[in-house]
């Protein structure tokens, strides 16, 4: 950049996940962050965060006002160390490798809720209406690789997002034969948290308890794609497009916990402003969310059934709320 060149007010978001790295540049805008320049990267090819932003093209250092990245980790004292990756990134080596004075770490889940309050109509679907309006705190879930979790609590004007590593508290079986299946988890895993059953893995981990228990019997064809493709989106496109016993089976089961725990969460938060489903898989099961499944399981805590009942539940379209949520944070980080 030319000595002369003047400043300009721009700011870097990241979406760092375990698969792929997304890296952005954005300015401010009237109602939510605008998107200048977005770049994705294979996260695996790199050995570190800073590699990442050093390649991400038409970017210099005394362009960045402010930057921000949302991480699939838990971050403590601007430090953090992937969940899914081998890498170690903090605030310091990051402002110091490239000159920025204000520089965060949060959460995904974090970067995630803090982009609800902006997303629009067409990012997000209803599964549940609810009777309540926007206001009051609000939980984000999000089953994929794993299982993230975040809140929004409404303080003063603007609701502070809060994070959360309780996708590996404890699974709750809900039936008797979820205690069976908690059994057949706890032999495989030892500790049995709630994403062994609420991630992609915990979708194959439902299948293979079906299977293994007689409950189910998998057909050929479907055993063959599972070893040659991607063993949940298998089994989830086996549940949808050809309502395949076993699958479809396995995907119910999936969206009943699914829908306990979030009414689990909505009650611990008292999530009158809803719940929102993030993440990789609930946009791709749409037509077993709506089903009867995750509304009975969601609303059947007892006593509190009729304050359920008013709680809205929305699943988020948009797979870049977490780096819209990550660029409105480098914008309050830079002002």
């Amino acid at each position: 950049m030319a000595a002369d060149r003047p400043k300009t007010n721009l700011f870097l978001a990241g979406d760092i996940g375990g698969t792929k790295t997304r890296i952005g540049l954005f300015a401010r805008g009237k109602t939510r962050p605008v998107k200048k320049i977005e770049r994705t990267f294979d996260s695996r090819r790199y050995p570190d965060l800073e590699s990442i932003v050093a390649a991400f093209a038409g970017i210099e250092k005394r362009e960045i006002t402010g930057a921000c990245f949302g991480i699939a980790g838990p971050v403590v004292d601007g430090k953090s160390r992937t969940t899914n990756l081998p890498w170690s990134v903090s605030e310091a080596r990051l402002s110091h490798r490239f000159s920025w004075t204000k520089v965060r770490l949060v959460n995904d889940l974090v970067a995630t809720a803090l982009a609800v309050p902006m997303l629009r109509s067409g990012e997000i679907e209803t599964l549940l209406g609810g009777r309540r309006g926007a206001a009051g705190n609000r939980v984000v879930v999000a089953p994929g690789t794993g299982l993230g979790l975040s809140m929004l609590v409404e303080v003063g004007e603007e609701p502070l997002p809060a994070a959360s590593e309780g996708g590996h508290a404890d699974f709750a079986p809900g039936c008797e034969e979820e205690v069976d299946l908690w059994r057949f988890l706890r032999r495989r895993y030892g500790h049995v948290s709630a994403e062994r059953v609420l991630s992609g893995g915990g979708l194959v981990n439902i299948y293979g308890w079906l299977k293994s228990s007689g409950r189910q019997k998998e057909p050929k064809w479907l055993a063959r794609q599972m070893e040659t493709a991607d063993p949940a989106e298998a089994v989830s496109r086996a549940a949808i497009s050809r309502r395949t016993p076993i699958a479809l089976a396995a995907l119910n089961r999936f969206v009943s916990i699914l829908g306990a725990f979030c009414g689990n969460l909505a009650l611990t938060a008292l999530a009158t402003g809803g719940v929102f489903l993030g993440g990789g898989i609930p946009p791709k099961i749409l037509p077993v969310l709506k089903g009867a499944a995750f509304a009975e399981a969601f609303v059947g805590k007892g006593r509190f059934r009729g304050f359920l009942e008013q709680v809205p539940v929305r699943v988020i379209l948009n797979d870049r709320a977490a780096l819209i949520g990550a660029a409105r944070c480098a914008i309050r980080e830079g002002s």
